[in-house]
């Protein structure tokens, strides 16, 4: 007797959903994509207890007839994809036809759509049909969710806690959003607004919805092009900037994706602009011909291969650095308004978070476009940092500077780390000369270090080291390139030396002399509580003036901090 048999349908659907439905986000997108691939241009998104009891999502767009509403719930059924050749050109969102049906399996659905006249209402529960009739006739689809994961409880217990489940669709929908501007979305839970976009095509407005006018002031407009590539977008000043990786979007032809490399790409443009563990917020419109891509690699059909894509990071790579060079990227400190209030403590609560948010939609583009460009008016100029007058030191550590324009603060650490860091880069780069020891080094390592030093002595020799092995464990350095700082010698050939062990398996001689550079900055620099002259300020102000990057220090913390005249003015009372 034949071990081996057909699953039937509704079962083959629950295991479809476990890779298609993961969680109530993974629901929402599925029916959001359908809603934009029927060419909608309104789609509203009601969610009730986080969507785990509710999730509604209505559109204006092309309906569906009676025949093709009930067939949208059998497995692989889609008007997306017709043939194999149309796996390398996909236009859609959705192609599979596995959603519907697998959401179906596992929860109660309730779809009333109309392409004309007459609407159709069908009502599945656990992948049967209940109900097949006629309904009223409003052109668009709204289709029901409720009881998530009723049939299977396994599933259900290990969805998240309910504002886990609301943040991730909340972040799905910012970024469907982004992706979509001339499309006007809606999100609610329990009838409560938090996001909602007016559709008219800005994607500087869409921002400003989610981010808020601080946040879409400081973001810059980019742009540019090569033989495969197209990209758009806006990219945000380096002192804005997030903990998470979440914040950078990559649209491909309008389909949020995730590509390690492109994030890798982004981060590495920001690379000395700001903290390592810091990320900006980047919004990037790829268009690219859909023959050099791949979606059609996981069911959630948001990881992506490029067919062409050192050439894609070399473009990314080239328009974020032109852009931050273009700008003076030193942080303006602005007074924020303050509502005194007596006797009361103000507890921001969801809801006064979600009611901000949504007044900021009200905002005139135009009035946004202005702000932004005056804000970043201030900062375009010939030099990248203007003249000033150190008049003082605090605490050892900030330099007090003036000019007419108002007050600047130095942080003469992280100001001496670029200018060094430069310096040292440079030389790393370029062959420089060699100072021969009075008293060679003698260096003692244990064995596992020792033999990976030894198998890396190339890259010290042409970094100009005399290094060569002296005894058991041990190497022995006669000369030395002549950049490295005066009386810290010892110390800085030992943290190169530990950069060496800690090389990783793909060297990169650019990134390697990136970390020795700033390694040896950080130690030859000045430190903080080390108090120096008016002297010694001004050369360390006009020395950071002629820098490519003065605005922060090689581990992306700000050098430079700005308050105008009338901010001052404003902090005391004197301008209102």
């Amino acid at each position: 007797m034949s071990k081996i048999k057909v699953m039937d349908e509704i079962l083959a659907n629950k295991i479809a959903a476990g890779e298609v439905i993961e969680k109530c986000v993974s629901i929402v997108k599925e029916l959001v994509e359908n809603s934009i691939d029927a060419k909608s241009n309104k789609i509203k998104i009601d969610l009730i207890n986080s969507g785990v009891d509710e999730i509604k999502v209505t559109d204006n767009g092309i309906g569906m007839d009676s025949d093709d509403a009930l067939l949208a719930f059998q497995r692989h059924a889609t008007s997306k994809l017709l043939s194999d050749k149309d796996l390398f050109n996909i236009n859609s969102l959705g192609f599979r036809g596995e959603a519907l049906p697998s959401i179906a399996s596992v929860s109660e659905v309730e779809l009333k759509t109309c392409q004309k006249d007459i609407g159709t209402k069908i009502v599945i529960k656990g992948g049967k049909l209940i109900t097949n009739e006629k309904c009223d006739a409003r052109v668009g689809t709204e289709i029901i969710v409720k009881k998530l994961f009723y049939n299977t409880p396994a599933r259900l217990k290990h969805l998240s806690s309910l504002y886990t489940e609301l943040a991730n669709i909340s972040e799905f929908v910012n970024k469907i959003a982004l992706s979509y501007p001339s499309i006007s979305f809606t999100l609610t839970n329990d009838g409560k607004v938090l996001l909602n976009t007016d559709g008219r095509g800005s994607l500087l407005k869409v921002i400003n919805s989610i981010y808020g006018i601080d946040v879409t002031k400081k973001m810059i407009e980019v742009s540019g092009e090569d033989d495969e590539y197209s990209i758009s977008g806006y990219i945000s000043l380096p002192e804005v900037n997030k903990s998470s990786r979440n914040h950078m979007v990559t649209i491909v032809n309008g389909r949020i994706v995730k590509n390690l490399e492109i994030n890798k790409c982004i981060n590495e443009a920001y690379h000395t602009y700001k903290p390592d563990d810091r990320y900006p917020i980047v919004v990037l419109n790829i268009e690219v011909d859909t023959s050099l891509v791949d979606v059609n690699i996981h069911p959630t059909k948001q990881d992506i291969k490029f067919s062409k894509l050192e050439e894609l990071k070399e473009l990314i790579t080239n328009i974020i650095i032109k852009a931050l060079n273009e700008k003076i990227l030193i942080p303006k400190m602005e007074e924020k308004e303050i509502i005194p209030s007596v006797n009361k403590v103000v507890v921001e609560t969801e809801e006064i978070k979600e009611e901000k948010k949504y007044e900021e939609v009200t905002l005139d583009l135009d009035y946004i476009k202005e702000e932004t460009e005056i804000y970043q008016e201030e900062r375009v100029d010939n030099k990248k940092v203007p003249v000033m007058y150190p008049v003082g030191l605090v605490r050892g550590t900030y330099i007090v500077c003036q000019n007419e324009d108002g007050m600047f603060l130095i942080d003469q650490h992280a100001a001496n780390e670029r200018i060094n860091y430069e310096y040292y880069y440079e030389s790393l780069t370029n062959k420089t000369e060699v100072v021969n020891m009075l008293i060679p080094i003698n260096l003692e390592f244990p064995s596992n270090e020792y033999l990976i030093i030894k198998e890396n002595l190339d890259i010290l020799k042409d970094m100009q080291f005399d290094i060569e092995e002296f005894g058991i464990s041990s190497f022995i350095i006669r000369s030395h390139p002549i950049w490295l700082p005066k009386g810290n010698e010892d110390l800085a050939i030992k943290k190169i030396l530990e950069l060496i062990v800690e090389k990783e398996k793909n060297f990169d001689k650019q990134r390697f002399n990136d970390r020795v550079a700033a390694t040896v900055a950080c130690k030859a620099s000045i430190k903080a509580n080390d108090n120096i002259s008016i002297e010694e300020m001004e050369t360390l102000v006009n020395r950071l003036r002629q820098c490519k990057n003065p605005y922060t220090c090689p581990h992306g913390r700000p050098t430079i901090i700005f308050y105008s005249n009338y901010e001052l003015e404003k902090l005391f009372k004197r301008a209102m």
